[in-house]
């Protein structure tokens, strides 16, 4: 059986003297959410899972939820716009993983789990290590939002590139894709916004130059 391989976390911390300024808090949503998730359950099942495609599910839905909780804990430190409408459209992506959860009648590893509560073990670690890192600074807690969507950029294009052949699957990734890349554009222009020039830690440079011009 074919497992997901987690992508561990390198979290550099720099120390900033600098100041937020009011477009810093004021990004819009539209700037933030512009990629909407249309999902239309089919008529009927295009094809049954694998047992791979199965095990992306389930990983990708609690990596999802690992986004939300983070962009939520953050924002009660560090309340920023980005971690307001991000933690927003998580909970949609996490949404759209628990359509595939529910067609395909999988079992939910989220079920009732609060904030910050994890099934796999690797998630719950890599939650615990950035709510340490981004409760630093703004500046910290904005570069491990980025963070999280290099992982997640990377984690679906890999499902995309080398699990997936189910068509009601690859038309979610796809929607968690481009969001994704709007998202890390987001944190990525308040640093820069703020003078900060974020450097990809997961990301090949000319994949993240290549997202950062679209």
């Amino acid at each position: 059986m074919k497992k997901i391989k987690a992508i561990g976390v390198i979290v550099i911390t720099m120390t900033f003297s600098i100041s937020f300024t009011q477009c810093t808090e004021n990004v819009s949503a539209d700037q933030l959410n512009s990629q909407e998730l249309e999902l239309t359950k089919s008529d009927s099942l295009t094809a049954q899972l694998t047992e791979d495609e199965i095990n992306g599910i389930l990983f990708l839905r609690e990596e999802e939820k690992l986004a939300r909780d983070v962009y939520l804990y953050l924002n009660d430190i560090h309340p920023l716009r980005p971690f307001q409408n991000i933690s927003k459209s998580e909970q949609a992506h996490m949404d759209a993983i628990k359509y595939l959860i529910d067609t395909y009648e999988l079992t939910d590893p989220v079920a009732d789990n609060p904030e910050g509560v994890f099934q796999n073990e690797v998630l719950q670690n890599l939650y615990n290590e950035l709510i340490e890192a981004g409760s630093a600074s703004k500046v910290e807690a904005l570069k491990v939002g980025a963070l999280i969507e290099e992982i997640d950029i990377l984690d679906l294009q890999h499902e995309l590139d080398n699990t997936v052949e189910n068509k009601d699957v690859i038309r979610v990734y796809q929607n968690l894709l481009s969001g994704s890349e709007n998202h890390i554009r987001a944190f990525v222009r308040v640093l820069g916004f703020n003078g900060i020039d974020y450097v990809p830690i997961k990301l090949e440079q000319e994949l993240f130059d290549a997202i950062l011009a679209d």
